[in-house]
């Protein structure tokens, strides 16, 4: 099994047909001051298990600050099941809604570990003070 994608974004759905929707993906916060909380944060993870990766499995987050130190962590079980007749490959969508504790400037880093080994990190980069005014790219 493993991580095909991993990312923050605004939100994320399942639809009826079973397709993943994602919306608003991104990899930077400019916040007003610290520390501050981004509340929820849609953290979206897609893995994708084969042939013999039938059975249970660990998944786990942990959230890291820029001096390295972990801020938090979590860790759960998914139990995966045989592909489709006719597929070889099985998605698994994982939507997690996340308050982002923000203690300090710099790059924070997602972890994602699957049956205790790093699969994925995702980093997002947190900027203080006022937003800057994009350039129009216009010349008079």
């Amino acid at each position: 099994m493993h991580v095909s994608f991993a990312l923050f974004a605004d939100a994320a759905n399942i639809s009826q047909e079973g397709k993943l929707n994602i919306l608003g993906v991104f990899d930077a916060l400019q916040i007003s001051a610290l520390p501050a909380v981004h509340p929820r944060a849609t953290l979206v993870v897609r893995l994708k298990a084969g042939e013999g990766d039938e059975g249970m499995h660990t998944l786990a987050f942990g959230w890291v600050g820029p001096g390295g130190e972990e801020i938090w962590s979590s860790s759960g079980e998914i139990e995966v099941g045989t592909p489709p007749p006719g597929s070889y490959e099985l998605d698994i969508p994982v939507i997690a809604a996340i308050d982002l504790p923000l203690q300090h400037a710099g790059a924070h880093t997602m972890r994602v570990e699957l049956d205790g080994e790093l699969r994925a990190e995702i980093f997002l980069h947190v900027r203080v003070g006022a937003p800057v005014a994009p350039l129009s790219g216009l010349v008079s």
